[in-house]
């Protein structure tokens, strides 16, 4: 009976996907099978390397895992593009979904108490209407049952976009821009940094820095896509 339902919706109000514009079918969401498949995973190789060329140093990440390979003007970017940009908060969902079930040995082995998506600034999160990371994870908390705590961490400086700087600039522009809400409610807790694309590890970086600071347990980072 859903199925039809699904199948008389689709006639009347087709969906198309996000990458390539094709119609889907019923059971596609978001992407055609074609878009989806040309989506790197991200392997335990790539992983590792990334561990050690964004985090390992500073000692402060318990672990990182990534579900996808970031790649520019590929399907997975049109995904997030539309998830940021243009009001679809579901693909936030849809992709937090597919990471949890891509990445659950691993994350079920942090033994987290909560998922914490990065904060944004209020009036970027304003102009957006909608803080795409705690979509993201709000799909992975519903296939794996860990809470999410969204207020607790709070952005209270704007930084504007960090697309175009270095490593060393993200870090000085990401300073401070951060703070504990409530500190009570995350002393001696494992936390996961849920993010949807991590490029530098600079954000993830700070915020774990100010949650340590303040009586977290463990932290570890989380993430749709990883970018170099």
């Amino acid at each position: 009976m859903a199925n039809r339902l699904n199948q008389l919706l689709d006639f009347f109000l087709p969906r198309f996907c996000f990458s390539c514009n094709s119609k889907l079918n019923n059971d596609q969401s978001n992407l055609c099978n074609t878009c989806f498949g040309e989506i790197h995973q991200a392997d335990q190789i790539r992983l590792q390397h990334e561990f050690i060329r964004k985090f390992a140093d500073e000692n402060i990440i318990s672990g990182f895992t990534s579900a996808f390979v970031f790649e520019k003007d590929k399907a997975l970017q049109h995904l997030i593009h539309a998830l940021k940009y243009n009001e679809n908060f579901r693909i936030g969902i849809y992709l937090g979904k597919k990471a949890a079930q891509l990445c659950k040995d691993t994350i079920m082995r942090w033994n987290a108490d909560y998922l914490i998506p990065i904060p944004l600034h209020h009036l970027k999160k304003a102009e957006r209407g909608y803080n795409q990371s705690f979509y993201i994870a709000k799909g992975i908390g519903s296939v794996l049952k860990i809470k999410i705590n969204h207020n607790s961490l709070k952005r209270i400086r704007y930084t504007g976009t960090q697309t175009e700087l270095s490593l060393t600039e993200r870090r000085d522009n990401i300073k401070d821009a951060f703070k504990i809400i409530n500190a009570k409610s995350i002393k001696s807790k494992n936390i996961i940094l849920v993010d949807d694309v991590i490029t530098t590890g600079a954000t993830i970086l700070e915020c774990s820095k100010i949650l340590l600071m303040n009586g977290a347990a463990k932290i570890f980072a989380l993430s749709v896509a990883i970018a170099d």
